[in-house]
C-alpha cells in the first residue's frame, strides 16, 4: 500500500479558482451586462473597489510574510511544519482566501459589474469544499489538539 505524502492533498491552485471566477463573471457580463449600481455611482464604486483590492493584497502579503516568519510553506504540495496562530491568523484561519475574495470583489466594484461578484459564491463553495476541508483535515491529523484549539478560537472566514 502506498504511503500517504505529507501534504494536504489539495489538487487545485486556489488563486486559479478565484481567477476562473473573475473570467467567468466577465464572460457572462459580456453577453448580459448588469451593473452593480447606476453609472452615477461609478466613482464611489471604483474607490470601494480599489480599497478592497489593496486590503486584499495587503492581507495576502501579511499572511505570506507570517508563513515565512514561522518557517512553513503556503504551498499544498509541501509539508506544513508549523501552524500560524498570530498575525492575520488571530482574525481568520484563512487570510489568504479572504484576501483573494476581497480582490475579486474589488475588481467587480471597479468595473461596476455584477457577475464577477456573483461568481464569488460558487468560487467560495469550491474553495470551502475542495481546498479548506482538505487543509483542515490534514492540519488536524498532523497537529491534533493545538490545531483543534485554534479552530475553536478563530473563525474560518472572519
Amino acid at each position: 500500500m502506498a504511503e500517504r505524502k505529507d501534504n494536504d492533498g489539495v489538487i487545485m491552485f486556489p488563486p486559479g479558482v478565484f481567477f476562473g471566477g473573475i473570467v467567468v463573471g466577465f464572460a457572462v457580463w459580456r453577453f448580459w451586462p448588469v451593473p452593480l449600481a447606476p453609472s452615477g455611482w461609478s466613482f464611489a464604486l471604483r474607490v470601494v473597489g480599489v480599497v478592497a483590492i489593496a486590503l486584499g493584497f495587503a492581507l495576502m502579503l501579511w499572511a505570506l510574510g507570517w508563513f515565512m516568519r514561522i518557517k512553513t510553506t503556503p504551498t499544498h504540495w509541501q509539508p506544513t511544519t508549523a501552524i500560524a496562530f498570530d498575525g492575520p491568523y488571530r482574525f481568520t484561519r484563512n487570510p489568504m482566501y479572504v484576501g483573494m475574495m476581497l480582490v475579486q470583489g474589488g475588481i467587480a466594484f471597479c468595473a461596476n459589474a455584477l457577475w464577477p461578484l456573483v461568481t464569488l459564491i460558487p468560487v467560495l463553495l469550491v474553495i470551502r469544499k475542495e481546498v479548506i476541508a482538505r487543509e483542515e483535515a490534514y492540519l488536524e491529523a498532523k497537529f491534533g489538539a493545538p490545531y483543534r484549539d485554534f479552530k475553536d478560537r478563530v473563525r474560518r472566514w472572519l
